[in-house]
């Protein structure tokens, strides 16, 4: 079957519109426009990964930030929790885990340009929505412009900008964005009002946002003062049911931003649409904050994220036009317990869902532990591509396939194509989470200047391929491989799986690519190579070096590579012509885990009650004895709620999702510690 396009709409281009944009000391502008934003006059693409600094011990920060640097990420986004920093009223902790301005100098250090999310109300499953408990005492009215309230939230506003002054865009420093409140739907004014307080206190930065969506025409916001930022999650487990969910609209090529379903545990139920409001997308490039890089499992819903649930979302966005790709969350975290209480979200504190005390993994990219997980590596595939080829990719606007699906079409072929009228890239998605499709062959995309070959769609599969792609001294008119980066005039491809790498040039030369480390072939100026799919899940970009690791996921950090795992390192270094062999030695000891059935404790455990959300259950208690602080233990456990207590305190829990559960070896190395387990019932969505 052929697949066409829809004739080409060029939306109007607006500039110098919204109030934003800003310089910094050496003359470099940053400025958004209606369809992207432009960074030293040039289209510019961010990849933002969410990684909370509050949620993290300060001595790993350096190590995670490089891992996600060697992902594709260049912009931190993260949350300062208010009840982090005055869980008691006029008493501020800006120390240890909590130091704010060492995480942006380290960020900084790495590389990394940062988007503080300032609240006052910021959600993130933390107890309060980050609003400390004291706040919640006073009769205010919270969220809105109350004299009082805002009284508040200037001095908290003041405080932040104590700690971050001198690291702003304007002042050579690496804060380019200010996010203000969270998920706050319907309240323009409060919006702006948060901005000038803002700036009053000295957080000048180039762009402004607010989440945009949870209302059927989007969410109301100052118009031109803030850019709004969308997002898009494979699951929804603070849904109050325990059924699976419809089929998601974000698998499909929709080119819709606003999602109503983020954040609906929190806000009423949208019944009709303001007649008055229209967010008017046409004025803003299409930007996200949010799309899932995972999922945090609530204790009544647990779904099972797998790395092609994330990875196409992320391709069907850029597809779609998306030009700010931000995840949330990119890097898991261990909530902290303070003072008074513990800090996450529960039904005791209000909220519609019971979530771990300490463990916020998220099943994300980077684990709460920083270890690798599958779509880290997927990702990476779409972030090296954006990366070397955002400025021709950012003008390009999105045109809608011919013949499009609906949401219970499992047969039809689902694309889109993104062009500037003459090139550009045809993106087609074969994955819904939790359904399989079915195989589409004998696929013929015709982009209306280039045929594309026959290709098979076939078993989960996501992809894009280029089409009238300029290369130094000839033009590719299509390749049947995924565009990956490029080194000088050498363009790297990844084989997709099922299909046949063909690349056809505008000289009438046509290659049939064998994919391989030595697959390099020239044409002309230009010279292609063709890695399998499994190879480009491992090729890393660090500092301006091009390696594919060995089965390994390498980053760079204190001026050497690193693997994400402990042990030797192996991989292959592209020194400009071709990939040589390189070996680093790397001492490992494995650990080693025992255990011992215990009918008595030596201490008092403090958090028992989350082994009994929903009633009293059954529990069996383990003493746990770690030799070595290498590595990972696995502990491999059937139940409704784990804990482990080192010393008497608790340093790790877990809900059960189906997935082993893997805890630092040095976390629990040399303390006694004890394993709680409590009784698995059938009251939750499982999907194990």
């Amino acid at each position: 079957m052929i697949y066409t396009f829809k004739p080409i709409t060029q939306p109007k281009m607006l500039r110098n519109h919204l109030n934003l944009g800003g310089t910094n000391p050496v003359g470099e502008k940053i400025d958004v426009t209606s369809l992207y934003i432009e960074r030293g006059g040039k289209p510019y693409i961010p990849v933002m990964g969410e990684f909370h600094y509050s949620r993290c011990d300060r001595s790993e920060w350096h190590d995670e930030l490089c891992k996600m640097k060697a992902g594709g990420i260049t912009l931190v986004s993260t949350y300062v929790f208010w009840i982090y920093h005055e869980e008691i009223e006029g008493v501020f902790d800006f120390s240890g885990n909590n130091d704010l301005r060492a995480f942006i100098a380290e960020c900084q250090k790495v590389g990394l340009d940062v988007v503080i999310r300032i609240g006052p109300w910021a959600h993130g499953e933390c107890r309060n929505g980050g609003f400390p408990d004291w706040l919640l005492d006073k009769p205010l009215k919270l969220r809105e412009n109350h004299p009082h309230y805002l009284a508040q939230v200037r001095t908290w506003y003041a405080k932040i900008f104590e700690q971050v002054q001198g690291f702003f865009y304007k002042d050579g420093g690496n804060i380019i964005a200010v996010q203000l409140e969270n998920e706050l739907t319907d309240q323009p004014d409060h919006l702006a009002t948060l901005k000038q307080i803002a700036i009053e206190c000295g957080m000048i930065v180039p762009i402004y946002t607010v989440t945009g969506w949870n209302a059927v025409e989007g969410a109301q916001i100052p118009v031109d003062e803030v850019l709004p930022v969308f997002g898009g999650y494979c699951e929804a487990p603070w849904e109050e049911h325990l059924n699976p969910l419809p089929p998601s609209p974000h698998y499909f090529f929709t080119g819709i931003r606003n999602d109503t379903g983020i954040g609906a545990d929190l806000l009423p139920p949208v019944t009709r649409t303001d007649a008055q409001w229209r967010l008017p997308y046409e004025r803003y490039p299409f930007a996200t904050c949010e799309l899932g890089s995972g999922i945090q499992v609530t204790h009544h819903r647990r779904p099972r994220i797998q790395p092609m649930d994330i990875y196409s979302i992320s391709l069907v966005k850029i597809g779609d036009g998306n030009n700010l790709i931000g995840y949330y969350m990119y890097h898991g975290g261990t909530n902290q317990i303070g003072q008074r209480s513990t800090f996450q979200e529960s039904k005791a504190t209000g909220y519609p869902n019971d979530y771990p005390i300490l463990s916020y993994d998220f099943q994300c990219a980077l684990s709460e532990y920083g270890e690798v997980r599958e779509q880290y590596r997927l990702l990476n595939l779409l972030h090296l591509f954006v990366q070397d080829f955002q400025e021709a990719l950012a003008p390009m606007v999105r045109v809608e396939a011919a013949h499009t699906a609906a949401r219970d079409d499992i047969t039809s072929l689902r694309y889109v194509m993104r062009t500037d009228g003459h090139r550009g890239f045809v993106f087609v998605n074969h994955v819904q989470r939790l359904t399989k499709l079915a195989d589409v062959r004998d696929a013929v995309i015709d982009t209306g200047s280039i045929v594309f070959p026959k290709i098979n769609v076939c078993g989960e599969n996501s992809f894009f391929m280029p089409f009238r792609m300029e290369l130094p001294g000839v033009v590719l008119d299509y390749a049947t491989a995924q565009l990956l980066c490029k080194e000088g005039n050498t363009y790297f491809f990844a084989q997709i799986p099922g299909i046949t790498p063909e690349y056809q040039f505008s000289n009438g030369q046509k290659i049939t690519a064998e994919a391989g480390l030595e697959s390099a072939v020239q044409v002309k100026e230009t010279t292609i190579v063709t890695l399998t799919w499994d190879q480009a899940r491992y090729l890393r970009r660090l500092d301006g070096e091009l390696v594919v690791g060995d089965g390994c996921d390498l980053y760079k950090a204190a001026g050497e590579i690193r693997s994400a795992a402990e042990g030797d390192i192996r991989y292959s270094h592209w020194n400009g012509e071709r990939f040589d062999a390189k070996l680093i030695r790397q001492p490992y000891t494995a650990p080693v885990v025992t255990y011992e059935d215990v009918t008595a404790l030596p201490f008092e455990p403090k958090y028992t009650e989350e082994l009994h959300i929903g009633g009293e259950r059954k529990v069996k208690w383990q003493k746990l004895s770690v030799t070595g602080t290498q590595g990972m233990i696995e502990l491999d456990y059937y139940g409704d709620v784990a804990q482990i207590y080192a010393d008497g305190a608790l340093v790790a829990d877990s809900y059960y999702y189906g997935e082993m559960w893997r805890v630092p070896a040095k976390l629990l190395a040399g303390k006694e510690c004890y394993l709680a387990v409590s009784e698995m019932r059938d009251d939750f969505y499982k999907e194990f």
